[in-house]
């Protein structure tokens, strides 16, 4: 490269094609390729084309960054003008279709509330300044000239992944650390741990598909999950005929839950008990062969009959026979743990007997199979998790850091009170967040730098689940805030600031992505013709199609250790932090569609909830509208009362997303409450991870009455069976299908 010679080993690398991409990219890759080799004259989208014709919209393919998922994406532009979002035929992620959240885009992209210009920290106080004092701030702070190095910096973000994620970890190595704390209240990470022990692989594709009976312990599929339209197309041809019978085992009803066959309220934290009495059914009423399973497990299985599981969990028994009946009986199958299966402190150990299940059942290789091994290993997903805050809250708490660069995630709201986190931060000696919004993390930092939208923004992404391609984020339309910048060429910025060999002549991101797909092996582009040919051709799917190397799952069955359920007279009930569709973590509070769009279940808008059985709401004496104070021993929240019967009399569940600070969102501030706060520092054992679902607390009458905002009337019938509902079994007699029993 010009001026900056290096050799093809660290071109790879520079380029994000390094580790297996180095092998799989032959001999075909000249030693050193020049900036001349791959420039081309970039023409606004503002600028209409000789081809566009007023009125009518283009499209033009990407991927959305709404939630870690990245489905690929159309987006319609008129007149150079972003409009609508639809799903991308092509993208096998999400195969056309699009959620609520990726159709809400547009409004965070045109939000009045959008940072338009870097901010800085004089006299306490955040104020307006140009992109040179801010960068030359950024310098004398982390440049190449600065004493900063090594251990006492970090990089703070949500999931990353794609030549993003090649970049962070390059500015990483450039800093001499390793701290990049990866964080996610949304994630899968004690699934991902469990699988990895078991199956030897941490994300394995479920195939809801190819199922006919799915037994979920908490994982809420088509509501807020790690992939929720991937999961839902696969969902809807699983209902096909013949019809497929979905089991839904929580202690608050999901999305997924309110579509289920058969939903059982099992007492908070014993998701993990009925699996291994299910189990036990399994081997000694039906007679599955358990030869294969070790002693040690086995002796665990023989402990949990009948009565003791309908003990323990509140279930009734002829509902577990019916269940484990159906796993008997119905195949293949499919069992999944998530959400609050996997929020307890026992968590790990629960998601394992789910896991176990589908070893006895012979899922593994069926419905649970390999995703392979993607060749470009720098650009996997670095999934996040709530393990990543916690451990950014004990580096501070030791002092170990002195600057911190935070990006796509908002730590200071979504961590619990007992962190202390927006203290420990604020001892930090410089902090820098790359922004949208001025969120409760980017208000306490020393320089916040205002990042383009992703429909202004170069990226590529590599999904954390069904990652079989690279999908393409391109701008679709010019930035409406010229002082704004890109993420991608912020890092570069960065990474020049160092003084990174390999980045000096790029002058700008998409120049990176440019030629880091002209890089690409010579046989992915073997039909194309020429590189600018293949270019367009990438950018008109919004991907470039990979072929993961293939590998087999194992099936370990391993022993667990569940606790008894133990009652709590102080605090008698289990508090249940709700991720939705929609406000997913909280992220979303400033987009007015979102707050409109009313709950799943609920049906609530603009506000936050407390959701209450029936039994419970009488033990109190409290009707719907009534204000509760749910106490933990780390504080208290107030909210009003909905009462319906999808939750378990135990439980008490107050959804995420609301109780932002004022200075968020003009639609955020003033808001309801953060569930998030009041969390007991309760940590999953083996994970680290924390313990969503592990705070206990105790409710009281507030002494007022708000009545809650919905959309409709009732959700009672009033005993006039005004919906007919037919069961499973009777469904598949009467349409042609075969019998559950």
């Amino acid at each position: 490269m010009s001026g900056n010679e290096i050799n093809r080993r660290d071109f790879l690398k520079v380029m994000g094609w390094s580790g297996a991409g180095v092998a799989l990219a032959g001999c075909d890759m000249p030693t050193t390729v020049t900036l001349e080799e791959g420039k081309e004259k970039v023409t606004s989208y503002v600028l209409p084309e000789e081809y566009v014709i007023p009125g009518v919209g283009v499209y033009y393919a990407s991927t959305c960054q709404q939630c870690p998922a990245g489905c690929g994406i159309h987006g319609r532009v008129r007149e150079g003008r972003f409009l609508k979002v639809e799903g991308n035929p092509d993208a096998p992620l999400n195969h056309g279709k699009v959620c609520q959240m990726g159709q809400a885009g547009v409004q965070g992209h045109y939000n009045p509330d959008r940072i338009t210009k870097p901010l800085i920290r004089k006299g306490g106080a955040l104020v307006e300044a140009s992109w040179d004092e801010a960068m030359d701030l950024i310098k004398q702070n982390v440049g190449a000239e600065s004493t900063l190095k090594g251990e006492r910096f970090a990089w703070v973000t949500g999931t990353v992944s794609g030549h993003q994620a090649v970049l962070l970890q390059s500015h990483l190595d450039a800093m001499g650390s390793t701290n990049h704390f990866a964080h996610e209240i949304v994630n899968n990470a004690v699934s991902q741990a469990v699988n990895r022990e078991m199956l030897g692989e941490a994300q394995p594709a479920y195939r809801i598909d190819e199922a006919r009976l799915i037994v979920s312990f908490g994982a809420d599929l088509l509501g807020a999950s790690q992939s929720p339209v991937h999961f839902t197309t696969q969902y809807a041809k699983f209902r096909e005929a013949p019809r497929g019978v979905l089991v839904q085992v929580e202690s608050k009803m999901t999305l997924t839950g309110a579509n289920a066959d058969l939903w059982l309220a099992v007492r908070p934290g014993t998701e993990g008990v009925l699996a291994l009495g299910l189990a036990n059914a399994l081997l000694v009423k039906h007679k599955r062969d358990a030869a294969d399973l070790p002693a040690d497990v086995r002796d665990v299985i023989a402990k949990y009959d009948h009565d003791t599981v309908q003990r323990i969990t509140g279930v009734a028994g002829d509902r577990i026979v019916k269940v484990a009946a159906w796993l008997n009986s119905q195949s293949p199958s499919l069992v999944l743990a998530g959400g609050s299966a996997e929020g307890q402190a026992h968590g790990y150990d629960t998601a394992a007997a789910v896991m176990l299940l589908n070893i006895i059942l012979g899922n593994i290789g069926r419905t649970i199979v390999s995703s392979g091994d993607l060749p470009f290993a720098q650009m996997e997903a670095k999934s996040g998790n709530t393990a990543g805050l916690l451990a950014l809250a004990d580096t501070l708490d030791k002092g170990g850091l002195d600057a911190v660069f935070v990006y796509n995630t908002n730590p200071v709201y979504t961590a619990p009170s007992h962190l202390n986190l927006a203290e420990k931060l604020s001892a930090v000696p410089f902090k820098v967040v790359f922004a949208q919004f001025p969120d409760e993390t980017a208000m306490r930092a020393d320089v916040v730098l205002p990042i383009h939208s992703p429909y202004e923004d170069w990226g590529t992404h590599v999904a954390g689940y069904y990652g079989n391609q690279i999908s393409i984020q391109q701008p679709l339309m010019e930035p409406l805030n010229p002082t704004t910048r890109g993420f991608g060429d912020l890092l570069l910025g960065m990474l020049k600031m160092r003084g990174v060999a390999g980045y000096a002549d790029f002058e700008d991101y998409y120049g990176y992505i440019r030629q880091a797909v002209a890089a690409l092996p010579a046989e992915m582009k073997a039909d194309a013709g020429s590189e600018d040919k293949y270019w367009q051709q990438v950018l008109q799917r919004g991907l470039i199609p990979v072929q993961r190397k293939p590998r087999s799952l194992t099936a370990k069955a391993i022993a667990v250790s569940l606790p008894d359920y133990a009652q709590d007279s102080e605090y008698p009930y289990h508090l249940v932090p709700s991720p939705r569709l929609g406000m997913w973590d909280g992220r979303y509070a400033n987009i007015p569609w979102l707050q409109e769009a009313p709950d799943q279940i609920s049906k609530v808008v603009w506000d936050s909830w407390a959701e209450m059985h029936p039994l419970t709401a009488q033990k109190l004496g409290v009707m719907e509208g009534d204000v509760i104070k749910i106490t933990s021993d780390q504080g208290a929240i107030e909210a009003a009362v909905y009462i319906y019967k999808g939750i378990h009399p135990d439980a008490i569940a107050v959804p995420l997303g609301q109780g932002h600070e004022k200075e968020f969102s003009r639609y955020a501030k003033d808001r309801g409450v953060n569930p998030l706060k009041i969390l007991s520092p309760v940590r999953e054992a083996k994970t680290g991870e924390l313990a969503l679902y592990g705070t206990r607390v105790k409710l009281a009458k507030a002494g007022r009455n708000e009545a809650l905002v919905k959309l409709g009337g009732t959700d009672q019938q009033m005993g006039r069976k005004l919906v007919a509902t037919v069961t499973a079994d009777v469904f598949r007699r009467t349409e042609g299908g075969q019998d559950v029993a």
